[in-house]
């Protein structure tokens, strides 16, 4: 991955790769800056240069890009060309609709069991998926080579199951538990915190109100 890159435009590449999936099943072949930025409302030069730092090839001017060099070459700089195995760790609604969604597959990662300490789940399936018990997570995930666990537990359990999935050799943590998980070096850990997100979307729709009641 190149070094140059922020993490706003690391925050833009899956906007344009969703973008680009549904340009591509509208039977679109060609696309360019200026479509890309109208269609998702950004700056017409931010997506040139954004494109122009992960493409193999030079966009013609007039023509465009080819819509499916263009998810080539996004789906390779983030990594997504190959798939990476995953757990989801707690099966309630959050994570029974993770086990559910099947679009994850566009972006590298497949969720393959779950894993809860509800008996009534376990021997259970979710879209195919298999659900066990936590206190076997040690064993059965020696037998397998997966790296990454997304959580979903409640928040008071977020650490003392974070500690298990690394000592059972887990690299890379999506928590959605709202708890700050500490990790030792060499794990990523990365935090999804819905009540912040609700906090600054409530916000914005709040100054909208008052900006149109002026």
């Amino acid at each position: 991955m190149q070094s140059n890159i922020s993490k706003r435009q690391l925050e833009r590449y899956p906007m344009y790769l969703n973008h680009l999936f549904g340009l591509k099943e509208s039977g679109e072949v060609m696309t360019s800056a200026p479509k890309i930025a109208r269609a998702l409302g950004l700056n017409v030069e931010q997506v040139r240069k954004d494109l122009q730092a992960i493409s193999s090839k030079v966009g013609r001017p007039k023509f465009g890009r080819e819509i499916d060099e263009l998810i080539s070459d996004l789906k390779s700089f983030l990594g997504y060309n190959s798939s990476s195995l995953a757990i989801v760790v707690g099966v309630g609604h959050l994570g029974q609709a993770f086990m559910n969604f099947k679009g994850f597959n566009n972006y590298g990662l497949d969720i393959v069991m779950g894993f809860d300490c509800n008996p009534d789940l376990f021997g259970k399936s979710i879209n195919g998926k298999p659900i066990y018990n936590i206190d076997d997570m040690s064993a059965i995930l020696a037998r397998h080579n997966i790296k990454i666990a997304i959580l979903t537990t409640p928040l008071e359990a977020a650490q003392e199951v974070s500690n298990l999935l690394i000592n059972c050799g887990i690299k890379g943590i999506w928590n959605f538990t709202g708890a700050f998980i500490y990790a030792t070096s060499g794990v990523v850990i990365e935090d999804m915190n819905l009540a912040s997100s609700l906090a600054k979307f409530s916000h914005r729709l709040q100054l909208l109100k008052e900006k149109e009641n002026c």
